[in-house]
């Protein structure tokens, strides 16, 4: 099995971990080496006996090619494990790579990135995968509020500050003051439900049936959601519905924005509805200051120049949206007493 790519650093007990356990990627972040692991969240395994293949890129790889005998999955939807012996596996697996083999083994102190819309039944099902991969103490805390510190935030102060993280499989959109989030959406549409959209626009405009990594690499290349003047054309791959043979179509980028449409207006509509139960001294603090945007459906071209648009604020896309999350979780590490009222256990 491949083993993930990770910052040997100094090699010192690890005892101290940051997970962005991800609906897409996997981040871990251990204090004092920093952002030392970053996987795609999927896992190949035998059907039958359920052993593990691949984890990570080697199984995102496989994912739409595998035999009968062999599946690809992803353990997480819409944020929270979806199946909780194969996360648990994986991240057992992560966190194996990174602890200290040395005579100290120590239990590593866990802290884990959880949507904010989350269950107490969800929160449970992570506590437990985290314990179970070897964590001695796991504590959470909610992903915009990691992404908000992530993003240098001043989260601690009376000021208002609002952030918006697109994952793969949640928005969530936060107003943060005094360490605590005053007003809080969280929707499960992400990155994911972008790629869905577009499988089943070529489906039904072209008998075309694609996967979802080649939904993805479309999304990536020339998905936007609004006009931003760099229209293009890309070959989509797949088989016809039709004649069952494999063919190649030309699609437009406005005919991916327009089928993208629905989801990035889950998204706009969900920004509106956060805005309109935040206070009034908050919300003209966010007027000030406007929104900041992380996670990794926020690098989908002009989607900051919509909801600019649509709010009249001023938005702003951090430096390395896919990061943030996991960032500002390294800050809670390195900062405990600072950030002690964020966490929950």
């Amino acid at each position: 099995m491949r083993i993930p790519k990770f910052n040997l650093g100094v090699l010192l007990p690890a005892n101290e971990i940051a997970v962005d356990l991800g609906t897409s990627n996997t981040l871990i972040y251990v204090r004092g080496e920093g952002i030392v692991l970053d996987e795609p969240s999927v896992v190949a395994m035998e059907k039958q006996s359920g052993k593990i293949l691949g984890i990570g890129l080697e199984a995102k790889r496989m994912l739409g090619r595998t035999p009968d005998s062999i599946v690809a999955v992803r353990p997480l939807k819409d944020g929270v494990i979806a199946d909780f012996d194969v996360t648990e596996k994986m991240l057992r697996y992560f966190l194996s790579t990174i602890i200290s083999k040395h005579v100290f083994r120590i239990k590593p102190r866990v802290i884990v990135c959880v949507p904010s819309g989350i269950t107490e039944v969800e929160k449970r099902a992570v506590r437990d995968s985290a314990h179970s991969a070897g964590a001695k103490e796991v504590y959470m805390v909610a992903e915009p509020m990691a992404a908000a510190i992530g993003v240098g935030l001043p989260v601690e102060t009376p000021t208002g500050n609002m952030v918006i993280d697109i994952g793969g499989g949640t928005t969530e959109i936060a107003v943060i003051a005094l360490g605590g989030i005053v007003s809080d959406t969280s929707i499960r549409t992400g990155g994911d439900e972008l790629d869905q959209a577009i499988v089943q626009f070529m489906r039904k405009n072209y008998n075309l049936l694609i996967g979802e990594p080649t939904a993805e690499a479309i999304k990536i290349q020339i998905g936007s959601a609004v006009n931003v003047g760099d229209e293009s054309e890309l070959p989509a791959k797949g088989r016809d519905l039709v004649s069952g043979i494999p063919k190649v179509v030309m699609v437009h980028s406005s005919e991916i924005r327009e089928a993208i449409q629905e989801p990035i207006q889950q998204i706009v509509d969900a920004v509106r509805r956060s805005l309109e139960i935040t206070p009034p001294e908050l919300a003209s603090d966010i007027v000030d200051r406007g929104i900041i945007m992380a996670g990794g459906g926020s690098l989908v071209a002009g989607l900051d120049v919509l909801l600019a648009q649509e709010t009249s604020l001023p938005i702003r896309v951090d430096e390395d949206p896919l990061t943030c999350v996991v960032r500002g979780t390294g800050r809670i590490l390195d900062d405990p007493q600072k950030y002690r009222s964020v966490l929950t256990t």
